[in-house]
């Protein structure tokens, strides 16, 4: 598998085509806390630190955070989720439209929580913070039909005024058989662009121009492990064919990403960023909402994965789900090299 290389200044000249873009966002939200407290000593009850508190905030996760980065490229994001009639869910709509991001598709579902994911992070004599537990809060029940009903009519409303449909499956119910039929529906009959990024159960998106998963993921998929670059090109190849994809992403964590597809063949990106990973909380979202932005805008897929590569270079930087600016995007493509294998 070849390493794919694109020129910086035309990634600097790409960069302001992924502005005034509109993409519909439908998948499961959450909202992230986190509760940061300063590392004084070990507790005498078990060996654990014992943690001062120092403050606590709250971020839009799952679904909500590929939404986020979107908008905060110069784009519009229409959210479609569901949240519940809870404390929750009223956060983590404050949150959305604070970001800009269009929450007329939310469906409120008031016997269901929203699903929130407690972090616990020291600080201390660390360079970086550190995350010590994770406290989830979800329901995996099977959505009500009737909400379902909604998410869909939802979709249908929104779908005709957008440039690209991206779904983020985080397996809490949005993502199911009805909503990914409408995505399907919408781009057969619109040709809209439609991307996923999905933890698992590849098959469902049989027919998506984009398909974005991990390694675990397409293993699991494929049934074989992916250690060397050949069986990253010859299980991405498999699933290119088996899915009717145009572009298969396999991201790879510190080694970049493998993709697949029709119009460049194989290509291998390596990690713009390797050195300076504090947390790659969100750094997965980062990525297919650039690349969804990028060829929503007319660019090859060079060129998208390229810009999502040096985004998610930024993101792993922060702690928590973040979203970099365009201004933040080109310094990291003028000042990171792009790395040999």
């Amino acid at each position: 598998m070849t390493e794919k290389r694109v020129d910086k200044d035309a990634l600097l000249e790409a960069l302001p085509r992924l502005r005034g873009k509109r993409v519909l966002v439908l998948g499961d939200l959450f909202l992230d806390e986190y509760l940061v407290g300063q590392a004084t000593r070990l507790s005498r009850e078990a060996p654990v630190p014992v943690l001062e508190f120092n403050r606590r905030f709250h971020v839009p996760g799952g679904a909500a955070n590929p939404a986020q980065n979107i908008s905060a490229l110069g784009s519009t994001a229409y959210q479609i989720g569901v949240v519940g009639g809870d404390d929750s869910g009223r956060k983590l709509t404050e949150h959305l439209e604070r970001a800009g991001i269009v929450t007329d598709g939310l469906v409120t579902d008031p016997h269901r929580l929203t699903t929130a994911k407690t972090r616990v992070v020291a600080e201390g004599t660390l360079v970086f913070p550190q995350q010590l537990a994770r406290i989830d809060k979800l329901d995996r029940r099977p959505l009500d039909g009737g909400v379902v009903s909604q998410l869909v009519a939802r979709f249908e409303e929104i779908s005709p005024h957008v440039h690209a449909v991206l779904l983020s499956d985080y397996k809490t119910g949005v993502v199911n058989e009805e909503t990914i039929a409408a995505a399907l529906r919408v781009s057969r009959e619109r040709g809209t662009l439609i991307t996923v990024d999905s933890q698992g159960d590849l098959h469902k998106f049989a027919g998506f121009h984009l398909v974005k998963c991990n390694r675990r993921e397409a293993e699991a998929q494929l049934g074989r492990e992916l250690t060397s670059d050949a069986d990253f090109e010859e299980g991405g190849q498999k699933l290119l064919a088996e899915l009717g994809s145009s572009v298969v992403i396999i991201t790879r964590g510190g080694e970049g990403m493998s993709l697949v597809s029709k119009e460049q063949g194989p290509f291998h990106i390596p990690a713009a960023n390797r050195t300076e990973v504090f947390d790659v909380t969100g750094a997965g979202d980062t990525v297919i909402a650039v690349v969804t932005l990028a060829l929503a805008a007319g660019l090859g897929i060079g060129e998208g994965a390229h810009l999502a590569n040096y985004a998610a270079g930024l993101v792993v930087r922060r702690l928590g789900n973040a979203t970099p600016t365009e201004e933040e995007l080109a310094w990291a493509i003028e000042h990171w090299s792009q790395p040999d294998l």
